[in-house]
């Protein structure tokens, strides 16, 4: 679902600072939303039983994907015939790797009390840099191509990158290539763009030993279809227009296909070993949060 939006005319040097204000004055508070957000997840103990960088010894484990000859014990490995990697408690060496969806669709809200599904996104993987951050993680962003760090200037630089995101396409895709290997993945989109593109990037990601989530951030407009009588459906840029003298007829088709996409991202990453959760706009932001960080605490399985 999504509505016709002005066309850009930031061509002039007074549109251009104008949008460059715009980004300015909201930096702040994405940071400020973010931090707030964090605020309501608790951390647990340093060490939290997973494997990582720690000094302490926690398990040994079959290779992977993705491991290299250091990695291998071969000590352990010598004893069978399979070859083992020796785990340390995790306390801190992980890289996330967070790919959020600025594309056109995302910028849709359905009512002036909701924020739209980008600004939702934003808030939500700003928030979980922050509790990365804090647990001592490296975190980054896979459409900006550069490795994942920590520290309070890269958690300032990747606010900036998010909220000067602007994407073109009506629809949003990942791109599992520049995850690093071994690395965990999250993507936040609506996901209602081609599913092809996405079940790639998750069968690409897995070859490379990436695990992560998938958080799909819907409006709840999208999920009741509330519309009746004569409606115009215009994508965010245009592009594709409909119009229709009932719309009410069209509803239960529409919600056969979002049921059959939400099933489907299911299904893609239950088979990838990835986690799936819909997020709705009108949904407090925390339980996202919350969700997310369980998930990439736990791992995904």
């Amino acid at each position: 679902m999504s509505q016709a939006t002005p066309k850009d005319t930031a061509t002039t040097p007074a549109g251009l600072r104008h949008r460059a204000e715009a980004h300015a004055s909201a930096f702040p508070a994405l940071l400020a939303q973010a931090e707030h957000l964090a605020a309501t997840v608790l951390l647990g103990e340093h060490g939290r039983k997973r494997a990582g960088m720690g000094d302490e010894f926690w398990q040994y484990r079959p290779t992977q994907h993705g491991d290299g000859l250091r990695d291998v014990d071969w000590r352990r490995s010598a004893r069978s015939d399979a070859t083992f990697v020796r785990q340390k408690e995790w306390q801190a060496a992980q890289s996330v790797m967070l790919w959020v969806d600025d594309a056109l669709s995302m910028s849709f809200a359905g009512g002036k009390d909701r924020p739209t599904k980008g600004h939702r996104a934003r808030v939500i993987a700003m928030a979980l840099c922050v509790l990365l951050n804090k647990g001592g993680e490296r975190f980054g962003l896979a459409d900006r191509g550069t490795p994942p760090r920590r520290g309070e200037g890269h958690l300032t630089r990747t606010a900036g990158h998010l909220m000067n995101a602007e994407g073109t396409a009506d629809y949003g895709a990942p791109n599992a290539r520049v995850l690093p290997a071994g690395s965990r993945a999250v993507f936040i989109s609506d996901f209602l763009g081609d599913p092809a593109e996405v079940a790639t990037a998750l069968t690409a990601a897995t070859d490379r030993g990436v695990r992560g989530v998938l958080l799909q951030v819907l409006d709840p407009d999208e999920e009741a279809f509330p519309y009746d009588g004569r409606t115009v459906f215009e994508s965010m840029s245009g592009a594709i227009k409909f119009e229709t003298l009932k719309a009410n007829s069209l509803r239960d088709a529409y919600l056969q296909r979002l049921a059959a996409r939400k099933a489907q991202l299911q299904d893609l990453a239950r088979k990838t070993g990835w986690r799936y959760m819909c997020h709705h706009t009108n949904d407090p932001a925390a339980k996202a949060l919350l969700w997310l960080y369980q998930s990439l605490e736990r791992g995904a399985s």
